[in-house]
């Protein structure tokens, strides 16, 4: 077993998930390849082609051309790409910067003080990096519906930057990945703390003030979950072998939700967040051979890895306690309930709780699959019919998935709540050439998901299942047999609420290398968004029908309508996706801090929100965002007149040895020693809805 210098500084890099998906399924390159060359073959010449992707099987309504006048949603002037430490929005719109991390919401209100906080400080303090979110008016009947003054915001805390948080780190050359340097080979166990309960949700209570201002209300609505809050397993896998620990040898519970990225509301009005990276925070100290399939199919560390210790290293906090230890999956036990081998099957589930009852249990809805689900969006609920939703696993070359439910949505009659979520069928996506799609369902015993071994070879069976509890587990390997097609990072998804037309974005992927003519760009690098209807525009139908609605990137390599992006339109790396009730779609971007600013990424600017109108085909840059930081989340109040955004780990471009000698990149938003995410309140001066 290696062992860990006491100097070392562990990095392991950016939280994303590692490429795992070895199956020979097809990528979405391939599919669009096809059916580019299919179209060109039809309308005979590739100019033609592409501009067919843009409606060329039937999904598109009336087009003005990209840019074109004329949408009745959009009314601001664009605002330029900035590369300022501000935030930037359109004239005649006013900003005020709200619940930054570290805000006291629960408990005593501890202050803060990041080198002087405690563990038990952040525990009752809004968590690091805003995320998703959903502004839930106070009656506490409809997610959408009721007072636009008061409510609660619930908000996800995707990660941390623990150089931000630690007395200890001053004067080291840390970057954005790293943790202090060990103490003895081990890390304080308070800072191990602080930064578990820095992820997880907040629950603020908020209220409109007399001169247009939020404050934030001291009620007892206001909530903390951490890292480390206890929650109930349900669904096919609760009570199974696959989830058995010592904290829960009934394989019942488990403890904290991490890396919550974006979000979910359900028609019942609870709210479900989504646990995205989490693999990184667990380790395998027994090796490589030691791991199982639960494990390596989704990234998680083992001892090989240089440092050996999780993204974190919480498993070496010098407490040995049994919330650190947890961190660290090997086999040690004679049994999963002697020690923590099955924690990280633990993770990577939509987590729902009811942000109105502060007792209330958070509950990982195991239906809807393990995966790194970027968020989940529902289809409008109809009474008497199934609820469906859809997510997206962000990671490289992974799926689109959508859940639909035994049960019938019955609001009429008061009984629908999340055990809708517990039974159901998952499917994945299979895009084809001819722009038609369908649904495999992810059913235990049907087709190739059963005990039998895919060849008289396979001893361990990787390709094997015994339960629906093993294929929800082991959900990303069901998909791969399945003949899923392999996906560019699918993130954030939404619904047209005029067309019933699913949206989801696609990051990027510059890994993938094309050399065919016949598609439009050689690599990834800048993202796009497709979309699909469903056949008879029935959401639980099996097959659909899909687009490209939008190629991001520059104005030479880029298209909307068949039209490039002009510069009031360019970005790269569509991330968060959102209609509001009047079906504007906003679109929010987060190229990487890597690549933010730096060559051929320089033309875009800061991270940014535009505004579209599908319909029209109208795009414009509404919002840039400061330094080094992801512009995600976005909800406006019933009347659409307030909206809030969060932006995230701003000022995180700062270098090692600049942040080892005090000098920082970025401080927004100026609110002492370091810069901070938080959540920002955009009104219009005359009192408008925003976007017109």
């Amino acid at each position: 077993m290696s062992q860990l210098p006491s100097s070392l500084i562990i990095n392991n890099g950016d939280g994303d998930e590692p490429m795992s998906n070895a199956s020979d399924n097809r990528h979405f390159d391939a599919v669009l390849k096809a059916h580019l060359s299919r179209r060109s073959a039809l309308k005979g010449t590739l100019g033609a082609s592409i501009a067919t992707l843009f409606g060329g099987v039937g999904l598109a309504g009336c087009a003005t051309g990209a840019g074109g006048s004329g949408s009745p949603l959009i009314g601001f002037q664009a605002v330029p790409i900035s590369e300022a430490d501000t935030v930037l929005v359109p004239k005649g719109y006013k900003v005020q910067t709200f619940v930054p991390w570290g805000t006291p919401i629960t408990g005593n209100l501890p202050a803060f003080d990041p080198l002087k906080n405690t563990g038990a400080d952040q525990a009752h303090q809004m968590g690091s990096h805003h995320d998703g979110m959903h502004f839930f008016p106070i009656e506490g009947k409809d997610p959408y519906r009721g007072s636009s003054t008061e409510g609660l915001l619930v908000m996800n805390h995707e990660y941390v930057e623990p150089r931000y948080m630690h007395a200890s780190a001053v004067g080291q050359k840390l970057d954005r990945n790293a943790v202090p340097a060990l103490v003895n080979g081990k890390r304080p166990a308070d800072e191990c703390r602080k930064e578990i309960n820095a992820h997880g949700v907040s629950v603020v209570h908020i209220k409109k003030g007399t001169h247009g201002e939020w404050s934030v209300v001291n009620s007892k609505l206001n909530r903390r979950i951490t890292g480390a809050t206890p929650m109930a397993i349900n669904g096919p896998v609760r009570g199974t072998d696959l989830v058995r620990t010592r904290y829960s040898p009934d394989g019942t519970r488990t403890r904290g939700t991490l890396n919550n990225c974006a979000h979910g509301v359900t028609p019942w009005n609870t709210y479900m967040m989504a646990e995205e990276n989490w693999a990184g925070y667990f380790i395998n100290k027994v090796g490589a051979n030691g791991r199982t399939r639960e494990q390596s199919r989704y990234g998680v560390r083992h001892n090989e890895s240089r440092p050996a210790a999780s993204r974190y290293g919480w498993e070496l906090a010098d407490s040995g306690a049994d919330e650190f230890v947890r961190f660290d999956v090997s086999a040690k036990g004679a049994d999963a309930t002697q020690d923590y081998r099955n924690e990280a099957n633990g993770f990577g589930w939509m987590v729902e709780f009811d942000p109105f009852n502060p007792d209330s249990t958070p509950v990982k809805r195991t239906s809807l699959g393990r995966f790194a689900h970027e968020g989940v969006v529902f289809a409008k609920a109809v009474e008497g019919k199934p609820v469906v939703c859809y997510s997206g696993d962000d990671a490289i070359n992974e799926y689109i998935y959508k859940f639909v439910s035994n049960g019938v949505y019955r609001k009429a009659a008061g009984v629908a709540n999340g055990a809708l979520l517990d039974e159901g069928t998952l499917y994945v996506a299979r895009f084809n050439d001819d722009g038609t799609g369908q649904w495999l369902p992810l059913v235990f015993g049907q087709g190739p998901l059963n005990p039998t071994p895919s060849n008289q070879g396979d001893e361990q069976c990787q390709a094997c299942f015994q339960s629906q509890a093993d294929v929800l587990v082991n959900t990303r390997l069901a998909a791969d047999r399945l003949g899923a097609t392999k996906m560019d990072r699918p993130e954030w998804g939404a619904i047209d609420p005029k067309t019933g037309q699913v949206y989801f974005t696609l990051t990027n992927n510059s890994r993938r290398e094309v050399t065919d003519k016949a598609n439009p760009r050689a690599k990834s690098r800048w993202g796009h968004i497709i979309r699909w209807t469903e056949a008879g525009n029935d959401p639980t139908a099996t097959r659909f029908k899909w687009d490209i609605y939008l190629l991001s990137g520059p104005e030479n390599d880029s298209m909307l309508a068949g039209k490039p992006l002009n510069k009031d339109q360019i970005h790269n790396s569509p991330d968060g996706l959102w209609f509001d009730k009047d079906g504007r779609l906003w679109i929010q971007t987060d190229i990487s801090e890597s690549s933010m600013n730096r060559g051929d990424y320089v033309q875009f600017g800061n991270n940014q929100m535009l505004c579209a109108d599908p319909h029209t085909h109208e795009l414009k840059r509404f919002l840039v965002g400061p330094v080094g930081q992801e512009i995600t989340g976005v909800i406006t109040t019933p009347d659409g007149k307030t909206m809030f955004v969060n932006i995230q780990h701003p000022g995180a471009t700062t270098s090692a040895d600049d942040f080892a000698a005090g000098k920082l990149t970025g401080t927004w938003p100026n609110m002492g020693r370091y810069a901070r995410s938080a959540t920002i309140v955009i009104t219009k001066e005359d009192g408008g809805v925003i976007g017109t």
